[in-house]
């Protein structure tokens, strides 16, 4: 299943995708927030323990499952939908933080596919900041970069590395990079 509609933003954490995202959804664009955010806000809402600094492989489930749910809720879409990271990116936090790779994720990311343009959002600490939600340092943002720049060029997907510029500036600089 492919939709050549789908873009990905992607990178480590605090590299401004998100600021990004918001800006296309109100310039009119269709968007998907990051799953993980949300399941990190539910979670710490209701005292779960599917965060990242308590059970990794029980916050990796729900994410992979909310990126199937995220793709096939959008499935029907013919007009550009920008995605705040992807299936790719939970192999990549897999590897990251060596939880082992089931067959079904290695299966998943074969079956659904984005865009092969995806737009990577490189490590930049003078933005980077930490909340409730975020906790790895910048040497962990600057790791994640790498492997998901990895991983999504070893799964045939083109990073288009985004340039530092103001969110906006960098929101219109993909939105013209879209056909390039």
């Amino acid at each position: 299943m492919e939709n050549l509609n789908f873009y990905i933003l992607t990178g480590g954490p605090g590299s401004g995708k998100s600021t990004v995202l918001n800006l296309l959804s109100n310039m009119g664009y269709l968007t998907v927030e990051e799953t993980g955010r949300n399941i990190i806000r539910k979670q710490i809402k209701s005292q779960g323990d599917a965060v990242p600094w308590k059970n990794a492989s029980r916050y990796t489930r729900l994410m992979f499952l909310h990126a199937i749910i995220d793709f096939e809720e959008f499935t029907h879409v013919q007009k550009t939908c920008f995605f705040d990271r992807g299936i790719l990116d939970i192999l990549g936090y897999c590897r990251l933080v060596n939880i082992p790779i089931t067959a079904i994720l290695k299966k998943t990311v074969h079956k659904y596919r984005y865009n092969p343009k995806v737009f990577l959002f490189p490590p930049w600490e003078e933005i980077y900041t930490n909340d409730t939600e975020r906790k790895q340092d910048f040497k962990e943002a600057e790791r994640t970069y790498h492997v998901l720049k990895n991983v999504y060029e070893e799964f045939g997907y083109q990073t288009v590395i985004v340039p530092r510029l103001t969110p906006i500036n960098r929101a219109q600089w993909i939105i013209e990079n879209l056909n390039k």
